[in-house]
Parts: C-alpha cells; sequence; structure tokens
C-alpha cells in the first residue's frame, strides 16, 4: 500500500487531479456569481439576515439567556451555511455535469467534491469576518485557531463530502431525493445547536441532539471562535463520525458510478 502511494507521488496522476479538480471549482464560482453585482457578500448576507431575525425572536422577545447572542448566531450559521449549501446542492450536482460525464473519462467523484470546495472557499472568506464579529464582541483571537480551524475544516468536510457521495450518486437512481434531502436540512437544522445552546435542551433529548454529526462540529466551531477552546475528546468523537460516514457515502457512490453513464 505504501509502495502504490509512492509510486501515485512519483506520477503526475496526482498534478492531473490537482488541475481538474482546480478547473471544475473555478467553473463553480463563475457559474455562481455570473452577473451578479454583490458576488461574494451575498455569502455574508443570507446568515447575517438569519442572525437578525433569530436575535429578535430569541433574544428580544424569549430573552434566551446566552452572553453575546449575536456573536454565538454567527458562529453557527457561517459553518451551517457551507455544509447546508453542499449537502443541499449535492442531489443535482452530477445531473447539472451530465454531459461532461457522458463524454469525458474522469473520476465522477471529482464533481461533489469541487462542489463542496467551492462553498468551503466561501466559509473559509467568511472567518474574518467572523473574527471581526469578535473584536466588536471584545473576544481576543486566540492561538488555539492556528491548529483548531484546520482541524474543524477537515471534519466537516469529511462529513460533508460522505453526504454529497451518497445523495448526488442515489438520486440518479431515485429523483425524489432531492425533495427529501431539503426536508432532511430543514428537519437537521433544529436538531442543531445553530441557533440555541445544548444546555437549553432538556436531559432527556442529548442523545438525539448528539446523535446528529453536525452537533459537535458546530459545537466545536463556537467555542473555538468564542472561547478559544478546542475539545480533543469532542473532535476524535465527531471526526471519526465524520469519517465513517464519508467512506459510507464513498463505497455506496462506487457501487453506483459504473451506471451513471446509461442513467444521466
Amino acid at each position: 500500500m505504501l509502495l502504490n502511494f509512492h509510486s501515485f507521488l512519483q506520477s503526475k496522476s496526482y498534478q492531473y487531479y490537482f488541475d481538474l479538480v482546480s478547473v471544475l471549482v473555478a467553473k463553480e464560482l463563475k457559474v455562481r456569481y455570473k452577473n451578479s453585482i454583490l458576488g461574494y457578500f451575498w455569502s455574508l448576507l443570507n446568515p447575517l439576515a438569519l442572525a437578525i431575525i433569530f436575535y429578535f425572536a430569541f433574544k428580544v422577545i424569549m430573552r434566551v439567556p446566552i452572553e453575546n447572542y449575536s456573536f454565538f448566531l454567527l458562529c453557527g450559521l457561517f459553518p451551517w451555511q457551507w455544509f447546508a449549501n453542499s449537502v443541499g446542492s449535492s442531489p443535482m450536482v452530477l445531473l447539472g455535469n451530465a454531459s461532461l460525464i457522458k463524454k469525458v473519462n474522469f473520476p465522477t467523484y471529482i464533481i461533489p467534491l469541487a462542489s463542496i470546495l467551492n462553498d468551503a472557499v466561501h466559509f473559509l472568506l467568511t472567518i474574518p469576518v467572523i473574527l471581526l464579529f469578535g473584536f466588536l464582541f471584545k473576544v481576543t483571537p486566540s492561538p488555539v485557531y492556528v491548529w483548531g480551524i484546520p482541524c474543524w475544516f477537515v471534519a466537516q468536510f469529511f462529513l460533508t463530502y460522505g453526504l454529497s457521495l451518497l445523495f448526488s450518486s442515489i438520486n440518479l437512481f431515485f429523483r425524489d431525493l432531492e425533495r427529501l434531502v431539503s426536508l432532511f436540512l430543514l428537519l437537521l437544522f433544529y436538531l442543531t445547536p445553530v441557533f440555541y445552546d445544548v444546555s437549553l435542551v432538556p436531559k432527556d433529548y442529548h442523545r438525539i441532539i448528539f446523535l446528529n454529526p453536525a452537533t459537535g462540529i458546530i459545537i466545536g466551531w463556537r467555542d473555538l471562535f468564542m472561547k478559544g477552546a478546542f475539545d480533543v475528546g469532542l473532535y476524535f468523537v465527531y471526526f471519526f463520525y465524520s469519517l465513517g460516514i464519508f467512506f459510507v457515502g464513498f463505497f455506496i457512490f462506487r457501487k453506483l458510478s459504473p451506471r451513471f453513464a446509461e442513467v444521466l
């Protein structure tokens, strides 16, 4: 296995795949912002608008006992936006590239990867905005960011990529999945502590909340940005959870991929 990996590095295959992913990501970015005046700022406006709505509903009206609630919301909404956008668009990502799949011989798992990286780039560009809001709320950047941000990024990447591989492949054979994924994300949003803290949830329901793979990742991002904290135990639990989902998604995608061209 090590010999095969070494041979791969010595070959030009990795350079080919890197170039292919780069081209596809660039294409996704161009399509996304074609004829768009605000461009990147749309990635900020959606979570900011949601933050205003949730702040008014839960802080002003319901008076939830959460300190720095505006900052609390943004630390959850920006990572959630990456996850929801990538997973939500995944059922249609292969259908949208049907002509490419039929005409060019290349690993089709690169197409969902390019879509995810497109949203990941936008998420990374929102981190300075999170830090700016932290400064406004007198939260000092922590040295923990140096390893905390890459670690949680990798965990969320595997979770998002695994679900995207799963949904994009199954949707080719079961087209109703697109609508089911939208419903799934809506339910998952309320089961994920994005706009509320887990401490406010009755303990009888904690098991349900923590079975959600997005729960630990959102908590991890929030603890990192708000407290400069990195819970190693929490990280490894949800990293391996995400890794398991990735392997399941990749396995199903690989099993179904030989039939993609015939159903597109």
